[in-house]
């Protein structure tokens, strides 16, 4: 969710305010996106349409992380002095998303926004008949990562960039304290002793 406290946004805007370099785990990684507003609608939507025990999966974009990066404003800079510097995935870190396996789309149903993986144990739900307004297919074929789709170009990055408002804000909550924290960002508190 790009602008909330876990997207990447805080991150590269705190390191271009530095001075840089803007570090990428992998030039191939690719994510999701979605606004703060479709976060917000999903809950809504899911909480209206829920039947019992499914999963709703929002229809997003996917992006390069290094076109974020690339897109990121320069705080008054010239492009090119801040670095773009690629320093690997962190322990358990992916590069991509996985939000439909192979395994989840024998049992999916697709909607116009969204994609419904139905319980896998039906006994539990053996009474409750999964029926939704907007179904566009009973049949999912294709699991649903971001390695596999087609991710948007840079204009249509900056172009949701600029429609969410974020390259208005992106330098502005370099220091803002929900930022995404990852170990080694900063100093180690003391640990006791005992």
């Amino acid at each position: 969710v790009l602008g909330s406290r876990g997207s990447v946004v805080p991150i590269f805007a705190r390191q271009i305010a530095r001075g840089g370099p803007v570090t990428v785990t992998d030039e191939s990684m690719t994510r999701f996106i979605m606004s703060v507003d479709e976060a917000v609608r999903l809950v809504i939507d899911s909480a209206f349409l829920a039947r019992g025990g499914e999963v709703f999966v929002t229809k997003m974009p996917v992006i390069r992380i290094r076109d974020l990066a690339e897109l990121a404003p320069r705080s008054g800079r010239r492009p090119d002095e801040i670095s773009i510097v690629y320093i690997g995935a962190k322990p358990g870190e992916k590069l991509y998303e996985e939000l439909m396996s192979g395994e989840e789309t024998r049992r999916a149903l697709e909607l116009e926004r969204y994609f419904v993986v139905l319980p896998a144990f039906r006994g539990l739900y053996r009474n409750i008949e999964y029926d939704y307004p907007d179904i566009v297919s009973d049949h999912v074929s294709r699991p649903y990562i971001s390695s596999e789709e087609q991710p948007l170009s840079k204009e249509e990055l900056r172009g949701r960039l600029r429609t969410w408002g974020l390259l208005d804000e992106w330098l502005a909550d370099s220091d803002h304290p929900d930022r995404r924290y990852w170990p080694g960002d900063k100093a180690e508190e003391p640990r006791c002793a005992f």
